[in-house]
């Protein structure tokens, strides 16, 4: 007698499969295993249980579905009870085979922790190897009942990618890029490639009565596997929430493999604030300064002033405060010296309750580049760089001064690690395009600002930046004007485009449109430096001298290294012979040309040493004014004539002032041909009153070359009168 029932002769596989019910009991089993899951997810997400829980229920059901269909095969047809010899020596085979896969995927699975048990090690890495450890963390869930909870579930996300970021061997990509995949349905690995990372961070968030419950899970991307996951469930308070935040970046960092040097560790320890509410002003303040508009500034630093009145020690909220009141010098109507003030003396107590913050080193280097210090700035960004190489503002400042600095090609380097780090921020790649346009490389910097107008059409940045390249750059003002319409549409309370697109229209030759477009930014802002440079210079082409000496000395006042109101009150000086006065006033402003022997030019000041030049012509000290003038010629090499950066027609007045005229008017025309048409001052200025070009601007050349740009700008004037009003913006693609 056998194990096996008797088989009946002719009968197929199917058939008999069917008649020992294996069919029916695998359709069965698989149902019912199905339901299980699901029911089991829906327990996990409720209680906050760990995602391990789910796999081992998976694992279990896939060991017991070959056992199933052996109990199945015996007992099926005959619906014996008794365990027969074969089918114990088959189901004992089963469960050592299922045991063993369970201890491998359990020692698998407690991998992580040992792996963040050797993170605490001491460890040298420094720097991000091109393929180490990357990862993103997605925007959290709001799993609490209330929506106006939003925010403080934003808070924990943006805490735990900060603390991801101060490890220097994990790669994390910025908050404003992970923020494009909020509710997203997109599968994990397209995330992962859009954004250059290995792995993905995602989870949720539960705020309930006094407690808090956070549940993350790490991905593969690759694999979509699952590399660790936690729930975490405490009481609601500031040390808990900062708690959560150290065990879980360990654990993702061993999961990774990524050590932790021991500085790293003590910075992921700290527990910046014990204060709750003073954490959730904290996050507040910080989500109106990613706006980067005037408004949203403006609120960022009342929210950061509360933070700081709830807990005086809060160091980060400090350098937040530094960061909201030196952004509102370039984006909103402020006093100038008195805002950087405060803003240092905020930095100051930043880093004095934590000398190791990144964020208020960097907050410090914007303060001194502000403040034209620019070998001071320089060393504070690179320092918040060692701190945090993962700290995307830091790369984007650093580049936005070595530009600024005439330094183009070495500003490339941390621009482009910022984009990496923030691939998809509206205002980084707007920064990328900066070194790019300084470099001459005009299609290629049109296409990151349009790039930057696509990842967030609300954003000005791009828009203006884009605006200003096609007028001064490619010579298209017609396209440009709305551009930087937009830009003021979208932030009417920024100087910046006002002023800019007031300018455009006074070298378009539209006084009437200059004037209403200052005017009117005038009564929004009317303690702005730049737009009261505007209203000086258009009282300049009235020809109204009070006006242009009232408005420029209100603009020097409220930013006394403005070298816009300081050319056009040296030029008042000069007509009236006070050749002490100018000479004073540049001592006053830029101290650095007044060093011995040949000073340092850049970007920031070279221009303004050929304005110096000419007074000290005046008082017979020609020496001292060719060496400003020889440095000047220099400083200029390796930059392009057209763009925002462009040297424009400086080499027209250097040329003049030596008084190598035909030099001068050969320069002359050739700006004038490669489509130069104003710039930092309008081209009506440099034709009726720049005595710097005195001595030339009679001759018959020089009159043609302007009269060439006077009919060059009215055929582009009447271009833009008949622009229909509903017409789409032009981002520079349809004429190349």
């Amino acid at each position: 007698m056998t194990d096996a029932p008797t088989e009946r002769e002719g009968e197929g596989t199917w058939t008999r499969l069917r008649r020992r019910k294996v069919v029916q009991w695998g359709i069965a089993y698989a149902a019912g295993a199905w339901v299980l899951l699901q029911g089991v997810a829906l327990i996990r997400d409720t209680f906050g249980w760990s995602h391990q829980i789910q796999q081992i229920v998976m694992l279990v059901l896939l060991i017991g579905l070959p056992i199933v269909l052996v109990l199945a095969w015996y007992h099926g047809d005959r619906g014996e009870q008794r365990i027969r010899r074969t089918e114990l020596a088959i189901l004992t085979l089963l469960f050592l085979v299922g045991g063993g896969l369970f201890w491998l995927y359990q020692r698998d699975s407690d991998a992580p922790a040992a792996a963040t048990r050797e993170a605490a090690a001491p460890a040298s890495v420094t720097t991000i190897a091109a393929d180490g450890p990357s990862i993103a963390v997605l925007p959290f869930e709001n799993r609490s009942a209330q929506q106006d909870d939003a925010f403080f579930v934003d808070g924990i996300h943006d805490d735990i990618l900060t603390q991801l970021s101060k490890i220097s061997a994990l790669k994390v990509i910025s908050r404003t890029s992970v923020e494009q995949f909020r509710d997203t349905r997109l599968p994990t690995k397209t995330i992962a490639e859009q954004l250059g990372v290995k792995s993905i961070l995602e989870g949720g968030v539960q705020r309930a009565g006094e407690r808090v419950r956070i549940n993350v899970q790490l991905i593969d991307a690759s694999s979509d596997a699952h590399l660790w996951a936690e729930s975490y469930d405490r009481e609601l308070t500031a040390a808990n929430i900062f708690a959560i935040q150290t065990e879980l970046a360990a654990a993702i960092a061993g999961a990774l493999k990524a050590a932790l040097t021991p500085a790293e560790k003590a910075r992921v320890q700290a527990v910046p604030t014990r204060n709750l509410e003073a954490w959730e002003a904290y996050q507040l303040g910080k989500q109106r300064l990613a706006k980067r508009t005037s408004e949203g500034l403006v609120e960022g630093e009342s929210f950061f002033r509360q933070a700081i009145k709830l807990d005086p020690t809060f160091a980060l909220a400090h350098a937040g405060l530094a960061d909201s009141l030196t952004l509102q010098v370039a984006y909103g109507d402020v006093p100038f010296v008195k805002t950087l003030e405060q803003a240092q003396a905020a930095v100051e107590t930043a880093l004095q309750l934590d000398p190791g913050l990144s964020e208020a080193w960097a907050s410090s280097g914007l303060i001194a580049f502000y403040r034209d210090q620019n070998d001071r700035a320089e060393q504070m960004y690179r320092r918040a760089i060692e701190l945090n190489p993962n700290y995307a503002t830091a790369h984007h400042w650093l580049s936005q001064m070595l530009n600024g600095l005439g330094r183009s090609a070495e500003a490339l380097g941390p621009a482009e690690r910022a984009v990496e780090l923030d691939p998809l921020s509206a205002i980084v790649h707007a920064n990328l395009a900066s070194p790019l346009e300084s470099l001459g490389h005009f299609p290629e910097a049109a296409a990151q600002y349009r790039r930057a107008i696509e990842i967030d059409p609300s954003t000005p940045v791009p828009y203006a930046n884009l605006g200003y390249l096609m007028a001064y750059s490619l010579n298209r003002f017609a396209d440009a004007a709305p551009l930087i319409q937009k830009a003021v549409d979208l932030d009417p309370g920024n100087s910046g485009w006002s002023g800019g697109l007031a300018g455009l229209y006074l070298d378009l030759d539209d006084e009437s449109k200059s004037f209403a477009t200052i005017e009117q930014a005038a009564r929004r802002l009317p303690d702005d430096a730049f737009i009261q440079l505007w209203l000086a210079f258009i009282n300049l082409v009235r020809l109204d001298n009070a006006g242009t000496a009232r408005h420029a000395e209100r603009s020097l006042a409220l930013y006394p290294r403005n070298y816009g109101a300081l050319v056009l009150l040296r030029n008042a000086d000069l007509q009236s012979g006070r050749y002490g006065d100018a000479l004073a006033r540049y001592q006053t402003a830029y101290p650095e040309l007044f060093v011995q022997g040949v000073p340092r030019l850049d970007l920031s000041n070279y221009g303004v040493a050929i304005d110096l030049a000419l007074v000290l012509q005046k008082r017979n000290d020609t020496a001292r004014g060719n060496v400003l003038l020889d440095s000047a010629a220099q400083a200029i090499g390796g930059i392009p004539r057209l763009g925002k950066n462009g040297y424009g027609i400086t080499d027209v007045q250097i040329y003049a002032l030596r008084g190598e005229k035909r030099a001068a008017l050969a320069a002359l025309r050739d700006a004038e041909k490669a489509g130069w048409r104003g710039g930092s001052y309008p081209w009506r200025y440099f034709r009726d009153f720049d005595p710097a070009l005195a001595s030339i601007r009679n001759d018959p050349e020089f009159k043609a070359v302007f009269a060439d740009i006077e009919h060059d700008m009215a055929r582009q004037r009447a271009e833009l009168a008949a622009r229909p009003k509903d017409a789409p913006l032009d981002l520079g693609e349809s004429r190349k």
